[in-house]
C-alpha cells in the first residue's frame, strides 16, 4: 500500500458537523480514562481556519460534557470575557481589546466564540453555563509589568493582623511602574531592574503573602472562595513575575530559553487552577500555538538557533498522565510534496483527522517537515507526532495570506 493511499485511509475527514463528532468520539472514547483537558493546538496566530473549527469542536464537546474553553490570553484579562458570555452588558468590542491579550480580540473567531458562549448561557443555571479562562501570563512581546497589581491584590484580601511586617516599604520597594515595564529590557539585561537589590526584597515580601495565604486558607477560603481564589492567583502571578524580571536581568547564554521557561511554568500553574476549579462541572478545552501544548519539549527558532524548554503541555502531562489529549493542527495547500504537510495536503480534501500513532507508522523515515511560511509560523515536524494524539490538517486555507493582525 502506498503512502498516500495509506494515509487517505487513516483521514477522518471534518468537513460537517457529523464527521467531525465521529472523529472526536472516536479519539476520546479510545482512551483508558476519560480526558480532563483537550489541547487543540494552532501552527501559528491570526489564521481565521484554526480558531473557527476551534468554535466548532467546542459545540460538539459541550454535547460530551465539556464546561469550560481556556484560551491563550491573559488568565485576569480573560474575566471580562467570562462576564461577557454570562450575560454583562460590556460592549462587545470592548471585551475583544480588553479580554484578549496579544492582540488576540482581532482575530476572527473570536467575536463568533463570545457570540456563540452568550447564545448558549442565556437562560441557562450557572452550574450548566459555558466558562471561559484564559491561561498565560500577564507578559507580552515587548516586556513584563509591574508585579503592583498582583502583591497589593494579595495584600488587600488578607486581614490587616495576618499581613507580613514589611508591607509598609511596599511602594518604595516597588518604585516606578514604567521602572519594569521598560521595553528596553527585554534585549538589554542591564536596562532591566529584576536583579536589584530591592526587586530582591519583593521576591521575599511575595514568598510570605503566599505562605500566609495558605496558612490561612481555612478560615478565609470559606469566607469568601471566590475571593481567595483570586488572591492565590495573584499570589502565583506576583512570584512568576518576580522570578521574570529577574531572568530577564541577567546577561546569560541561555536568557531567552529561561523566560521561555519561566512562562510556561505559569502557564501550567493557571490551567492546572483552572481543572481544580472545573473539575466538578466537567472537561475542559484548552486553545492555544502548538508549542504551548505539546506533551514534550518545545522548540522554536530564536536568534538563528533552535531553542528547547518544556512548555506548558509537557508540564500538566506530568499530573494529568492520560487525562491530557493533545491534538496538534498544521495547514496550508500549498506545501512541499516531500514534506509532512505535503503529504498530509494530498490526503486531505478541506479538513481531516489523523490519529498520531497511526499516521508516524504510515509515514516514510525520509520524510521531513516544510519550511516556516511566515514569522511564527512552526510547522509541525514528523518527530513531534510522538508528542500528540492526533493532527487536525486544513488543506483549504492558506497561512501566507490570511493574518489579521
Amino acid at each position: 500500500m502506498s503512502t498516500a493511499t495509506a494515509l487517505r485511509a487513516l483521514a477522518r475527514p471534518l468537513d460537517d458537523p457529523a464527521g467531525l463528532g465521529r472523529a472526536l468520539d472516536a479519539l476520546l472514547d479510545a482512551r483508558a480514562e476519560p480526558p480532563a483537558l483537550l489541547g487543540l493546538g494552532e501552527p501559528t496566530h491570526g489564521i481565521a481556519a484554526f480558531p473557527l473549527l476551534r468554535n466548532e469542536i467546542l459545540g460538539h464537546l459541550v454535547e460530551r460534557g465539556y464546561r469550560s474553553i481556556v484560551l491563550e490570553t491573559d488568565f485576569f484579562a480573560a474575566s471580562i470575557v467570562d462576564d461577557y458570555v454570562s450575560g454583562s452588558e460590556t460592549e462587545i468590542d470592548t471585551v475583544l481589546a480588553a479580554g484578549f491579550s496579544h492582540g488576540f480580540g482581532a482575530v476572527p473567531g473570536n467575536r463568533e466564540l463570545l457570540d456563540q458562549l452568550r447564545d448558549h448561557n442565556a437562560g441557562r443555571a450557572p452550574q450548566d453555563r459555558i466558562r471561559c479562562y484564559g491561561f498565560d501570563a500577564p507578559l507580552e512581546f515587548a516586556g513584563a509589568p509591574s508585579p503592583r497589581h498582583a502583591l497589593f491584590s494579595v495584600a488587600d484580601h488578607l486581614p490587616a493582623a495576618l499581613r507580613p511586617e514589611p508591607l509598609g516599604d511596599l511602594d518604595a520597594l516597588l518604585g516606578a511602574d514604567e521602572d519594569w515595564s521598560n521595553p528596553a529590557a527585554m534585549f538589554e539585561p542591564s536596562a532591566s531592574v529584576g536583579d536589584s537589590d530591592r526587586a530582591r526584597a519583593l521576591r521575599i515580601v511575595a514568598d510570605d503573602l503566599a505562605s500566609t495565604l495558605r496558612r490561612a486558607a481555612p478560615t478565609l477560603r470559606p469566607a469568601d472562595p471566590a475571593g481567595y481564589d483570586h488572591a492565590v492567583a495573584h499570589a502565583r502571578t506576583a512570584l512568576g513575575l518576580l522570578r521574570y524580571h529577574a531572568a530577564m536581568a541577567r546577561d546569560t547564554p541561555d536568557r531567552i530559553v529561561t523566560l521561555l521557561s519561566l512562562r510556561a511554568e505559569m502557564m501550567a500553574e493557571n490551567l492546572l487552577a483552572i481543572l481544580a476549579r472545573e473539575q466538578r462541572r466537567g472537561p475542559s478545552l484548552v486553545f492555544a500555538h502548538n508549542v504551548h501544548l505539546r506533551r514534550a519539549q518545545a522548540r522554536m527558532p530564536v536568534d538563528g538557533q533552535e531553542a528547547s524548554w518544556d512548555g506548558a503541555g509537557a508540564l500538566v502531562a506530568r499530573t494529568l498522565g492520560e487525562r491530557y489529549v493533545f491534538v496538534a493542527a498544521d495547514g496550508s495547500p500549498a506545501c512541499d510534496p516531500a514534506t509532512l504537510q505535503g503529504v498530509l495536503a494530498g490526503a486531505t480534501t478541506r479538513r481531516a483527522l489523523f490519529p498520531a500513532p497511526e499516521l508516524r507508522a504510515a509515514l516514510p523515515t525520509t520524510i521531513g517537515a516544510d519550511a516556516p511560511i511566515v514569522p511564527g509560523h512552526l510547522p509541525l515536524a514528523p518527530a513531534e507526532l510522538a508528542c500528540a494524539d492526533a493532527v487536525v490538517f486544513i488543506a483549504d486555507t492558506d497561512v501566507r495570506q490570511q493574518r489579521y493582525w
